[in-house]
């Protein structure tokens, strides 16, 4: 594999997992086993039935509780300690047999895009579930999972052109985090003062003189 080819397929992993974790460790496992691309040997593991199994499991189980309104913002919350680490990890091993300096390099940039991706979409998320209806959950859940699968795609078979792709996302992401995260702000800071509002008063302590002790 070229230099592009290993960081294409490293910074996918990482990216995509920051969307869909189990999605992207299941395709990798599934075109690893197939033939249709060669794996670093740290990779390999991916391709383990247990390791697939598993990631097949659990994108089953995510694949309604990211369609639901709420259960889709609590399970990417939980999720902040499990898309994060492995999507590191999942960079690290797509490097190769190199040099421990580049595996580590790639854990951190790997690492830091994960959480990028990952912020992003819990954010989303969160604004959509301001939603009452759940339309826009099942639509926002099908486009990640169609996106997931495109971009390993088109890290595994067109390289450079999913590079610049990631180059274009990451710049979109600067753009676009700071104004999801003031966005929900705003609607926090409305429920707190809807809360505040209807909260009922304080009982005050009335003062009462002592009675005259009679005769």
């Amino acid at each position: 594999m070229e230099t592009i080819q290993y960081i294409a397929l490293s910074m996918g992993a990482a990216w995509a997992s920051g969307i869909n974790l189990y999605a992207a460790v299941f395709m990798l496992g599934y075109l690893g086993t197939t033939g249709n691309i060669v794996l670093p040997p740290d990779l390999m593991v991916v391709t383990d039935p247990m390791v697939m199994t598993a990631a097949g499991l659990m994108y089953c189980v995510e694949f309604f509780a990211d369609k639901t309104p709420g259960v889709d913002t609590a399970w990417d919350t939980l999720h902040t300690f499990i898309r994060i680490p492995l999507g590191a990890v999942l960079a690290m091993s797509a490097v190769g047999d190199t040099t421990p300096a580049v595996e580590l390099a790639a854990f951190l940039v790997g690492g830091s895009l994960t959480a990028a991706t990952h912020a992003t979409k819990t954010g989303g998320r969160a604004m959509i579930n301001t939603s009452p209806e759940p339309v826009t959950n099942w639509t926002a859940s099908i486009s990640e999972d169609l996106l997931v699968i495109g971009g390993i795609w088109a890290a595994l078979n067109h390289p450079l052109l999913f590079v610049i792709f990631l180059v274009l996302f990451i710049i979109f992401i600067a753009w676009l985090l700071p104004k999801i995260w003031r966005a929900l702000n705003r609607i926090f800071n409305k429920l707190k003062q809807f809360i505040n509002f209807n909260k009922p008063p304080a009982p005050t302590m009335i003062e009462q003189s002592p009675e005259r002790s009679t005769e």
